[in-house]
């Protein structure tokens, strides 16, 4: 029996294989499933590595404690005579540290008759002229000493009128109603400034 052998131009004229139609569309669906993927992992790894930034600083507070001057406080010492003297410094030596949340301050002059506390500054001074309290003024009793108040552009200016030696305090208005900060001066002065009369009706009433 002869062989049978295949011509090459027999071999090439066969037709080549068809691919699978199946397998390429798997491998199209694969590859565009998998491309946002790695594009998600790379905006990440992107995203850790660059630097965080800085967090804005917050906003300050519209109750937040604000710094307060410590600097002396400008008053006017007028020299005093022997007995007001001796009153006001002892007036002066029992003032408190603090007069509810106000520091005291220093004073540029006369520290045995001025203080001062807080900023702006709420000033006492004793030796002072008393007011002349007319029929209409209002007088007003704070922890048993007699205050005449009179309003000025920035301050309320309260002055004892029932006193040895008067006492005057000075509030600004940033802080409100002048009669609730001499509470504290009032308790310091009963036990360090005697009475004296004759003192308007409005104390006595």
């Amino acid at each position: 029996m002869d062989k049978i052998t295949q011509s090459p131009v027999a071999e090439a004229e066969r037709p080549a294989k068809t691919p699978d139609r199946s397998n390429r569309s798997a491998a199209l669906i694969a590859t565009a499933v998998a491309l946002p993927v790695t594009l998600l992992v790379g905006a990440l790894a992107f995203a850790n590595l660059a630097p965080a930034s800085p967090a804005a600083a917050p906003d300050p507070s519209p109750t937040a404690a604000q710094p307060h001057s410590t600097a002396p406080v400008e008053m006017a010492a007028p020299t005093l005579a022997e007995r007001p003297a001796i009153v006001c410094r002892a007036l002066l030596s029992q003032l408190p540290a603090s007069i509810r949340d106000l520091p005291q301050r220093p004073v540029t002059a006369g520290p045995e008759q001025n203080a001062a506390y807080g900023d702006p500054a709420l000033t006492v001074a004793c030796g002072g002229a008393e007011p002349e309290v007319q029929a209409t003024d209002h007088v007003y009793v704070v922890n048993a000493v007699c205050w005449h108040a009179t309003e000025q552009a920035d301050v309320t200016e309260l002055t004892t009128v029932d006193r040895e030696t008067a006492v005057t305090v000075r509030v600004p208005h940033f802080y409100g109603e002048g009669l609730q900060w001499v509470a504290p001066i009032s308790e310091t002065i009963v036990e360090s400034v005697p009475s004296a009369g004759p003192v308007p009706s409005g104390c006595t009433s």
